[in-house]
């Protein structure tokens, strides 16, 4: 398996775009705690959260192929779990259905990375440090905001048993710990 730095040369290889490595990165941290939580390993659910946009410059005009693509230049890199969630991310173009914790923890957490910048970047002070876990309800219950996130796709958190109250307060708890790296 990759080491985390083998990891984000990687990404930094096949991703340019900033933002997207910045979501890479939350969503690395959010599965690192959900991890945690569940008692599952930390180092192989951070990996693929990291990893989980690697296609995305080359597969943007081709959806149908976004998470294969990963697949193939992940092969023998990270284990079937790891992989499998990958493409289970972008379950409506893969043929791979999310089942496990790890795959629907990753559509739930990648869906919401960008979700929250959003939010915060609505914030007066563009930071994560304004936000609170109502502030995030009320904006998560307001379908005008930010209507091009899935919300049931950020709801799969409460299939692996963190209702969306847990959910946003751990992330935001993690998140706050490398807004300074995140700029946010």
């Amino acid at each position: 398996m990759l080491s985390r730095e083998e990891a984000f040369v990687l990404l930094k290889k096949y991703v340019k775009d900033v933002n997207l490595i910045k979501n890479s990165i939350i969503a690395e941290a959010i599965l690192r705690q959900i991890a945690k939580r569940l008692g599952k390993d930390e180092e192989l659910w951070g990996l693929t959260g990291l990893l989980h946009n690697l296609d995305y410059d080359f597969t943007r005009e081709n959806p149908e192929k976004r998470g294969v693509l990963s697949a193939d230049l992940l092969e023998n890199l990270l284990p079937e779990e790891s992989i499998n969630a990958i493409k289970a991310n972008n379950y409506m173009h893969t043929d791979y259905i999310p089942i496990t914790s790890l795959d629907k923890s990753l559509i739930s957490t990648a869906e919401f990375a960008g979700f929250i910048v959003t939010v915060a970047e609505s914030m007066p002070s563009k930071k994560l440090s304004e936000l609170n876990v109502d502030t995030l309800l009320s904006r998560f219950n307001d379908l005008n905001f930010a209507s091009r996130y899935n919300r049931n796709k950020i709801k799969l958190c409460e299939d692996v048993g963190f209702d969306i109250n847990y959910f946003f307060k751990l992330t935001l708890i993690t998140l706050k710990q490398i807004s300074d790296y995140l700029k946010l």
